[in-house]
């Protein structure tokens, strides 16, 4: 009896500290308002401010983003014109797919095969693998992005980069709709 009951203590905690270290899903803000419909959102004109932090913290680039967005039915655009702080600037046009449930897919010139992603509630979480350019070389890195929608104007995007499984660091982005 004394074993039996180990074993389910045991187990029960082996649960709890797993189930604890869940990382969130985005179906976990489904019930969270204003409602995000990102082809509506991205649709226009937007303008964001970012940075990049590296692992231990410190930032390392800071930018804009002027985005010209449109969509035709299930299909979108999202032309992103970056400004570095260093004046180095940068284009990606995604092109992404509507699809059920809140699904999203993308490509871009710059994204290994494509990107998925899902809204529900006022969140997007957005995943892909980003060819990066480095001091002449290209680096494969993950993207985990996680967006929120604060208002009608307003959504803040928190990405972490990965290599290998190992964060790299963080890009915090605001977008406001003009």
């Amino acid at each position: 009896m004394n074993t039996r009951r180990h074993a389910l203590l045991a187990l029960l905690a082996g649960t709890a500290v797993l189930t604890g270290c869940a990382s969130p899903q985005v179906t976990d803000y489904a019930q969270e308002r204003p409602q995000l419909q990102l082809d509506r959102y991205f649709n226009g004109r937007i303008l964001a401010h970012g940075i990049f932090q590296q692992r231990g913290g410190e930032v390392v680039r800071r930018f804009t983003v002027v985005m010209d967005c449109h969509w035709e039915g299930h299909q979108g655009v999202l032309d992103e014109a970056f400004t570095y702080s260093d004046g180095s600037t940068q284009r990606r046009i995604w092109r992404l797919t509507k699809h059920a449930d809140g699904r999203y897919t993308g490509t871009a010139d710059d994204v290994v095969g494509e990107a998925q992603g899902q809204t529900a509630g006022n969140a997007f979480r957005w995943n892909y693998t980003l060819r990066l350019p480095v001091d002449g070389k290209e680096y494969e890195v993950q993207f985990d992005d996680w967006m929120f929608l604060v208002d009608d104007r307003v959504m803040l995007n928190r990405a972490t980069m990965r290599k290998f499984g190992v964060t790299l660091g963080e890009v915090l982005l605001s977008f406001t709709k003009t």
